[in-house]
Formats: C-alpha cells, structure tokens, sequence
C-alpha cells in the first residue's frame, strides 16, 4: 500500500510511538535516535521523565516522517531491551477524538533532510530566482524627549526547486525582516542584513517544499506528485515578474 509523505511536521497518530520503561542514561535520546532510525527517517526523539505518580524513570515521544515506518519499529522494538538492561514497552500513540493538532511546515534544513532521503542528494536542486531588498524606516516615536528611530531590515526571496528525475518544478516565495535596535552602527545593520537574507532564502526554500508530495510504494520506490492545493498568485509569475517584485 502507498503512502503520501509530505514536507510537514508530522501530526498524524500513526507517525508517532511512545516508548516507556526507559532507564535514566547519560545521552539517552541519543540512543534513542540511533536504535529508532534504523527503521526510518525519524523527525524527532525526544525523552522525558516520568511523572511522580507513575514512578521512576523516562518515557519518550518518538516521531516518524511515515506511519509505515513507525509500524515496523513498533513491531520489532517492544519488548525488546536494545540499549538497556530491561525490555522497552512500545506503542503506536492512539488519536485523540476531538482533538486536532495544528499541521506545520517543515523549516529549510528538515526539508533537505527529508528529500535527500527519499529523493537523494542528486535527486534534486534549488536556486535563488531573486533576493531582494525591500527594507524602510518604520517611524519616528517620541521618547523622553528624544526622537528615536528604528530601522527595519526586509528581504523577499523567490527560491525554485527542481526534481529533474520527475519532471517537478516548484517555487517558494517568502519575506525576512528585523528590526535593527542601532541602524547607525554598521556592524549591527550588516549581521541583521545577512540573518534576514538567510531568513528569507529559508522560508522561501521550505514553501516551495510544501507543494511537493512524496509517495512512497511498498516497493521502496517514490513517486512525486505537485501539490496544487498549497499554490499561490506567485506561483504563475516568470522569472521578470518575480525579480520586479516589490513586495508580498
């Protein structure tokens, strides 16, 4: 059965596994990662202490970006010590009626991860189409008698990512901004300048992530389909019009 694999931070119940029985260990979450991504690209492995009532010990929120992923580890690790001396107790977490958890993109970095992955290093690139300075003055506040100005630095990158291998191409188009506290000392004004470039070139990259599905077949093999459903205006720009665009 094929399973869709998206550039989010996984929500779903059956992504998730929660472990108990865990023994307080020097760089736990550590292990943690290292015996649960063997079964898979993992989003996170995070590890916390029991409450009072429930005794001694840690329990852990295991994330998986697949549901099928998650399964197999569920089903090769309960029960099973691996790096402890007592066997862990392993479940995948059951959903919650009524409740809803909001569905996040994935930042730039996680992106990457999850498309080498699935994709390979060479099974995709990413270029900027523009990087562009749209930065003003926010005011003038009046404060004990002094006339104060704050500089706002802004930046709108237009990112396009392409699989070559599947015939996709997509695009991200995202703003970066800061306010620079001393827009009269340089080297302030030059390090918020290059926060917010970086900013806005990662923000940009991980929309144009978003409009990509993965789907993954029981075979290993990956099939990418576009997302139209996460398309924007900006979306139907040529490269002209998106390097003249002045604002979002």
């Amino acid at each position: 059965m094929a399973e869709v694999v998206e550039f989010r931070v996984p929500a779903g119940s059956g992504q998730t596994l929660l472990v108990w029985g865990l023994e307080p260990e020097p760089g736990l979450e550590h292990s943690l990662f290292s015996a649960f991504s063997k079964f898979g690209l993992l989003y996170s492995a995070r590890a916390r202490r029991n409450a009072a009532v429930a005794g001694p010990g840690y329990y852990a929120i295991i994330k998986f970006y697949s549901a099928g992923d998650a399964s197999r580890a569920q089903r090769m690790c309960n029960g099973q010590r691996l790096f402890q001396k007592s066997p862990l107790k392993v479940c995948v977490c059951t959903k919650q009626k009524g409740f809803q958890q909001q569905v996040l993109a994935l930042n730039s970095s996680k992106c990457q991860e999850l498309a080498n992955h699935y994709l390979g290093f060479n099974g995709w690139s990413s270029r900027i189409i523009t990087l562009q300075n749209v930065s003003g003055f926010d005011g003038e506040n009046e404060e004990l008698g002094k006339t104060l100005q704050k500089r706002s630095v802004k930046y709108l990158c237009a990112v396009e990512v392409t699989l070559p291998n599947h015939g996709v191409c997509t695009r991200g188009v995202a703003l970066g901004e800061a306010d620079v506290e001393n827009g009269e000392d340089p080297l302030e004004f030059v390090t918020a300048t290059r926060r917010v470039q970086k900013l806005a070139v990662g923000k940009a990259l991980s929309s144009a992530f978003q409009k990509i599905l993965l789907i993954v077949l029981e075979n290993g093999k990956v099939v990418v389909e576009y997302n139209s459903s996460q398309e924007k205006p900006t979306d139907f720009l040529t490269e002209e019009e998106l390097k003249g665009l002045v604002q979002v």
